[in-house]
C-alpha cells in the first residue's frame, strides 16, 4: 500500500472504471473510492465541505466556487461532455413555437448555475438570440454553492419536480428535466444533433460538463500530484476511446460517446487544456455574461500550472 491515499469521489464510466476497480494503479498514491449517487451530490458535497482531496466537478460550478473563493483547483481530466442543443424542451400548449417565444416566458432548471443550463442559455442567446434577461428562469432545487446569489430574473420554484412543473404549465419549458411522459412536451429544437453537428463545425466548440478538481492542501503537500493523476486518467481514457472506436460498445455511456463521435470524430473524450482553450473561453464567457460569475478570467487561472502543457 502507498503512503499516500487519496480520498477520491468521480462517476461510473468506461474510462474511470480502470481506476475504481484497481486495474490502473500508481506507485505513489492508492485512492480510496467513496461511492456517491447521483454524481451531482459529489459536486455539492466538495464545494461545502471539501470532503474529498481528488473529484468530479460540474465546470460551471467550479467557476462560481472559485469566484467565492473554494479551495481546490482543476485539472484538465475533462470527464463528460456533450452537446446542449437537445437539452430544452418545452409544453406545445403554451404556445411556443421558436427560441424566440421563450422572452416573457417561464423555463425550469434545476439550478441556475447547473452546467447544462448555462450551455443552453448560452447556445439560445448566441445562435438564437434569445434575450435571457428576458425569461424567469425558475429553479427545482437550489445551488451548490450556497454563497452564490441569483440574477433578479431566478426564481425558485415550491415543486422540486421539473417534469411535473412542464405539464401543470408552472414552467413553459425546461431545461433537461429528465423523462415526461406527455405527448404535450417536445423538443424546442427537433433537429438537435443536425444543429449540434453545424454549430459545432461553425465554431469548435465542444462543450465539457464535468472536469478532475483536487484539493489545494492536498496538491500543496504533494509536488507532482497533477501530472500523476493527469498519467493514469489518461491512460483510462485512451484504452477506453480505442476499445470503443473499435467497435466494443455495450454500456450505455458508450452509446452516448459514439454519439458525439459521429460529430466530433475518433477522440469524443479529449483531455488537456491547450486543446480546449477555446470552449473554455466561451464557457467563461457565457457564466460572466449570465451573472454566474463576477467577471472574466484567464482559463490558465483555472488549472494547476504543472497540468497546462499535458495532453
Amino acid at each position: 500500500m502507498a503512503d499516500l491515499v487519496l480520498r477520491t469521489s468521480i462517476g461510473n464510466y468506461g474510462h474511470t472504471t480502470p481506476l475504481k476497480d484497481g486495474t490502473l494503479t500508481s506507485e505513489r498514491f492508492d485512492m480510496e473510492h467513496i461511492e456517491i449517487t447521483p454524481v451531482p451530490m459529489i459536486f455539492r458535497r466538495m464545494v461545502r465541505n471539501l470532503e474529498f482531496d481528488v473529484a468530479e466537478m460540474a465546470l460551471a460550478t467550479y467557476f462560481c466556487a472559485r469566484a467565492h473563493g473554494k479551495k481546490f483547483t482543476g485539472i484538465p481530466i475533462f470527464l463528460t461532455r456533450d452537446f446542449y442543443h437537445g437539452a430544452l424542451v418545452y409544453n406545445r400548449r403554451s404556445g411556443i413555437e421558436s427560441p424566440k417565444d421563450l422572452e416573457g416566458r417561464k423555463v425550469g432548471v434545476r439550478s441556475y448555475t447547473f452546467t447544462p443550463g448555462v450551455w443552453t442559455r448560452g447556445i439560445l442567446s448566441s445562435e438564437y438570440g434569445v434575450d435571457l434577461d428576458a425569461v424567469t428562469w425558475m429553479l427545482s432545487g437550489d445551488e451548490h454553492v450556497e454563497e452564490y446569489v441569483a440574477p433578479s430574473n431566478v426564481v425558485s420554484s415550491p415543486s422540486s419536480d421539473l417534469g411535473e412543473m412542464l405539464i401543470s404549465g408552472e414552467v413553459d419549458a425546461a431545461i433537461l428535466p429528465g423523462p415526461v411522459d406527455s405527448p404535450d412536451i417536445l423538443p424546442l429544437i427537433p433537429d438537435a444533433h443536425e444543429a449540434a453537428d453545424g454549430w459545432h463545425r461553425r465554431t469548435g466548440l465542444y462543450p465539457i460538463s464535468h472536469l478532475l478538481v483536487a484539493k489545494d492542501v492536498t496538491l500543496e503537500a504533494n509536488e507532482g500530484l497533477a501530472t500523476d493523476l493527469f498519467g493514469m486518467f489518461n491512460e483510462a481514457r485512451t484504452e477506453y476511446v480505442c476499445k470503443l472506436m473499435s467497435g466494443d460498445a455495450t454500456e450505455a455511456w458508450d452509446q452516448s460517446t459514439l454519439k458525439m463521435a459521429e460529430i466530433v470524430g475518433d477522440d469524443p473524450l479529449p483531455y488537456g487544456y491547450e486543446s480546449s482553450r477555446k470552449t473554455l473561453e466561451t464557457f467563461i464567457g457565457f457564466n460572466m455574461e449570465q451573472g454566474v460569475i463576477p467577471e472574466a478570467v484567464d482559463t490558465a487561472d483555472l488549472f494547476v500550472p504543472e497540468s497546462l502543457t499535458l495532453s
